[in-house]
């Protein structure tokens, strides 16, 4: 992509106010800290673009034709190349189309009211799954238009959502302080707890190996489930009173969180579990979700108005 040029779209401004309101995220403590003593690198170059005054973008989404979405929550690019958004306004999935810019929305079962929808992916059969942090999980499929939700087992707080490589749908539980795995025929949930007692997982991705990594918000640490061998482990972010909000993991298998009392993005390898940590151009971003694309990490700023990408190549 050219440095100078972007191409970017806000979706979901037809609930703005409304999604915005719908965040759920609780107070957060004063981002009033000095960077995290990691070490950095200087070939990660970092980028800011700014939207329009207002928007508060809570989510963003690079796709693969250049452009990049962003949205007042949940946004994601579907394999259909549309943008799905989380809408807690509306209490709907909603698409957008990438050619038209038609918008279509799938509403939640009249039964399930305003259950504050979160984050969505997509499984390998197309099908979407979502998050609400009222205790609710469910899926759409795009292809019949039902929309199914089921009650989170342990209640209140279903949050980042991800696929593995294998196709597995996992979710985080920021209330409950867990994750789930989900059968994708029955839809039932299956409880896993991380080892730090209320740790507060927030959002959840999988690696290229089908291992979770978990940003732990309440215990300031990353967390790693190994499916394949029913084992957990976790890592304290560096500096003082850590707060990581998002999750995601590139398409190096390098692991990179949005470090709220930092200011910063944090990056962790894996090989040689060392953090290394790149600070924010302006002040107090929280950068609540992270996607990528390869070579590029981006981040929504939600407190300033601005994207932020990371050219990591």
């Amino acid at each position: 992509m050219e440095q100078t040029r972007i191409t970017w779209r806000l979706a979901g401004v037809l609930a703005l106010a409304a999604a915005l309101g719908a965040c759920g995220d609780g107070a957060e403590r004063p981002a009033q800290r000095p960077p995290p003593s990691a070490a950095t690198d200087p070939t990660v170059r970092l980028q800011e673009f700014a939207v329009p005054d207002g928007s508060h973008p809570h989510d963003v989404a690079p796709a693969g034709d250049g452009t990049v979405w962003s949205a007042p929550h949940g946004v994601i690019v579907g394999p259909d190349g549309a943008a799905w958004i989380t809408d807690g306004g509306l209490n709907a999935i909603v698409r957008v189309d990438p050619a038209t810019e038609a918008v279509r929305r799938f509403p939640l079962p009249g039964d399930r009211p305003a259950v504050n929808l979160n984050t969505a992916t997509f499984d390998r059969r197309g099908v979407l799954w979502f998050t609400g942090q009222g205790g609710v999980y469910g899926s759409l499929d795009p292809r019949s238009g039902r929309v199914r939700a089921f009650d989170a087992p342990r209640g209140a707080g279903p949050y980042g959502i991800a696929t593995t490589p294998d196709g597995g749908v996992w979710y985080a539980s920021l209330a409950g302080s867990h994750i789930a795995g989900i059968d994708l025929d029955s839809g039932k949930a299956t409880v896993l707890e991380p080892p730090t007692p209320g740790q507060g997982a927030r959002r959840v991705w999988s690696d290229s190996k089908g291992r979770l990594w978990v940003s732990e918000w309440n215990a300031g640490r990353l967390g790693r489930y190994d499916p394949a061998a029913e084992r957990w482990r976790e890592w304290e972010l560096p500096g003082q009173g850590p707060q990581p909000y998002a999750v995601y993991v590139d398409d190096r298998d390098l692991v990179w969180l949005s470090d709220f009392a930092a200011n910063a993005l944090v990056r962790f390898d894996p090989a040689t579990e060392r953090f290394a940590s790149f600070p924010l151009p302006t002040a107090d971003g929280r950068v609540r979700q992270l996607l990528g694309r390869r070579g590029e990490l981006w981040g929504a700023e939600s407190a300033v108005d601005k994207l932020v990408v990371a050219h990591t190549s």
